[in-house]
């Protein structure tokens, strides 16, 4: 499976409006491994997907939706390697990601409250199927947590996980 996405959640609140010359100094500064193409904003949405930062491979965003602030690592390109290893690259940039916008905004994250989701309905539906393949990975990757299925079936297939 690939498109595996991470959103680790804020703890608290932050101004999303502080973002945008953040994200346009890591494309000019090329902060990211990615490449990074553009910042797009989306504020005035309630619960909705905050201020981006667009990528060629990868978006980052300050993401609202469900009204849990926190920072969305979504993954569009393909990454080589096993589950465990695309599940890695995509926790620890955002990771990364986090760490550097605690430096360079007024934000904290809880990086042992997230989620981890699959941006592909075709061959990763929120159904048991997909749960029974991917609960096995996601227990080994973060051993003595907590881990719930969420959403609806017409949903992204989505595992909130309470870290140890």
């Amino acid at each position: 499976m690939q498109h595996i996405n991470v959103k680790i959640f804020a703890a608290g609140s932050a101004d999303l409006g502080e973002a945008i010359p953040v994200f346009h100094r890591w494309i000019k500064d090329t902060l990211m491994p990615e490449m990074l193409i553009d910042v797009a904003e989306y504020r005035h949405v309630p619960a909705g997907p905050g201020v981006l930062l667009i990528g060629h491979e990868a978006n980052y965003s300050l993401d609202e939706k469900d009204n849990r602030l926190g920072l969305l690592y979504n993954r569009k390109g393909a990454v080589e390697g096993t589950f465990q290893q695309r599940l890695a690259q995509a926790h620890k940039a955002a990771l990364a990601a986090c760490d550097r916008l605690e430096k360079e905004m007024n934000v904290k994250f809880d990086r042992k409250k997230l989620e981890v989701f699959i941006n592909d309905r075709l061959l990763a539906p929120n159904n048991e199927d997909t749960w029974k393949a991917v609960e096995p990975e996601l227990k080994k990757y973060f051993p003595n947590s907590t881990l719930k299925r969420v959403g609806e079936p017409r949903d992204l297939f989505r595992v909130e996980i309470a870290a140890a």
